[in-house]
């Protein structure tokens, strides 16, 4: 669906956050013959809907919103609005449309849009592609579930868009190059289970991709696309791709097939996983038209300006001599296994929990087992109990609950050894008790600095 298909149809935006002011700044002059904003509840609201919002687009909560919606032809939801939703599913039964604001904008720009998904992973790579490409000389703007949403990108001759799996689930047209960086089972509660979390998930590969590029060791992502035949699929970290192997001086280089990219020294991001990250980005810019092997001298240079993301991996020294990592950016137990990895040879306590979604924390138990990690992991509200019963009968781990982030980092500071890590990488998404990522990290910061003696 386009924009302009919404000329002379009742619409309802569902939420009054960026995406949904964005939807409702530019619906509003595609001419529909009605438009409303909604939410099914009104204790939160992320926008004082005031002004010409309100004007535009009245808002309407609970009953009334329920009431409005049943005159609504089409609905265009924020992410977090999930599929199980009574008044989604009701609004589907009677035949009416349910789209998103990513939806609509990607049916516009498809053409000159790299998309990039994954269960981990797709916040460094997408951050990764836009680096590179401008490196290699193709302006584009990044944007997506990191920073503008779609509806309010600027014009550019190209655009990475990071997507999550809210957004690709309502996509019917394709990026021309669509990037998936892993898939393990999140968000069950939005889906209503796994099989349809990885329907939802790779639908952003299932509308008419010209490529669709995929981490080639990941065994799940391997099996999925295995079963959706006629995809134009690439996959990275193969030899005969995109993959990082002894270079001419010994050490890990990058390579496509046999040639010499780059040492794995010009990326400054620790873990094997963010290699991966890197070969898939680098296979998403062939697929984009950039020939990687003419330009890597630009390429490097480009990566070795590539700092990383904010919150994911930062270290923060400490009077203590213990170093603090702000790892808030960790919403699943996968991306926190990754974190341990690279401070299992330290003193160790790794700060957990967070809002408890249904996530299997199994892989993280095992891991820790299997590697017979020693660490003492400190739980906090909500799933940090549970995750601390679940690991409680590995013997290279303590566990201790804390009431919330600055009594864990207080028992962090005082349960690891000198020259050791407090590392918080929650594998738990930050709502209910935080705004975001962006305030846990925040918070995390104020109690490292709140508790120094």
């Amino acid at each position: 669906m386009e924009l302009r298909e919404l000329r002379g149809r009742r619409v309802a935006v569902w939420g009054t956050g960026r995406e949904g002011i964005a939807a409702v700044e530019a619906i509003a002059p595609a001419g529909p013959e009605r438009l409303i904003t909604v939410q099914d509840t009104a204790n939160y609201l992320a926008t004082n809907w005031t002004g010409t919002l309100a004007e535009v687009a009245p808002l309407f909560s609970g009953e009334d919103a329920l009431r409005e919606l049943a005159e609504i032809d089409v609905i265009v939801r924020s992410p977090g609005i999930p599929d199980v939703h009574q008044w989604i599913v009701a609004h589907r039964a009677k035949g009416g449309v349910v789209t998103s604001g990513t939806a609509l904008w990607m049916s516009a720009n498809k053409s000159v849009t790299v998309g990039v998904t994954g269960s981990k992973g797709k916040s460094t790579t997408s951050s990764l592609i836009h680096a590179l490409l401008a490196g290699a000389g193709r302006p584009n703007e990044l944007g997506g579930n990191i920073g503008i949403a779609a509806l309010a990108m600027p014009e550019a001759p190209a655009y990475v868009m990071e997507l999550s799996a809210y957004q690709c689930a309502d996509l019917d047209d394709s990026p021309r190059v669509a990037v998936v960086t892993s898939l393990f089972p999140e968000h069950l509660d939005w889906f209503g289970g796994e099989a349809a979390y990885f329907r939802g998930k790779l639908n952003i590969a299932m509308h008419g991709a010209e490529a669709v590029v995929f981490n080639g060791q990941d065994a799940r992502l391997v099996d999925e696309f295995g079963r959706r035949a006629g995809l134009p699929l690439v996959a990275a970290g193969l030899p005969d791709g995109f993959h990082v192997a002894p270079g001419p001086d010994g050490e890990r280089w990058f390579f496509r097939a046999g040639d010499a990219l780059f040492p794995r020294a010009d990326l400054a991001l620790l873990g094997r996983h963010n290699e991966s990250n890197l070969c898939v980005a680098l296979a998403a810019l062939e697929a984009a038209g950039v020939d990687c092997v003419a330009s890597r001298a630009e390429l490097a240079a480009a990566l070795r300006g590539f700092a990383g993301l904010e919150h994911r991996l930062q270290p923060i020294e400490d009077p203590s001599g213990l170093t603090f990592v702000d790892d808030s950016l960790s919403t699943i137990p996968q991306s926190t296994i990754h974190a341990i990895e690279n401070f299992a040879d330290r003193p160790l306590s790794v700060i957990v929990g967070g809002d408890d979604r249904g996530v299997d924390y199994t892989p993280l138990r095992d891991y820790l087992l299997e590697n017979k990690v020693n660490a003492t992991l400190i739980g906090i509200p909500d799933s940090g109990p549970m995750i601390l019963s679940l690991v409680a009968d590995v013997p290279t781990i303590s566990t201790v609950e804390a009431q919330d982030m600055h009594d864990a980092v207080r028992l962090g500071r005082e349960r690891t050894a000198a020259g050791g890590v407090v590392l918080m990488s929650p594998a738990a998404a930050s709502y209910g008790r935080y705004d975001n990522f962006a305030h846990r990290s925040r918070v995390f910061r104020e109690a490292i600095e709140a508790t120094r003696s």
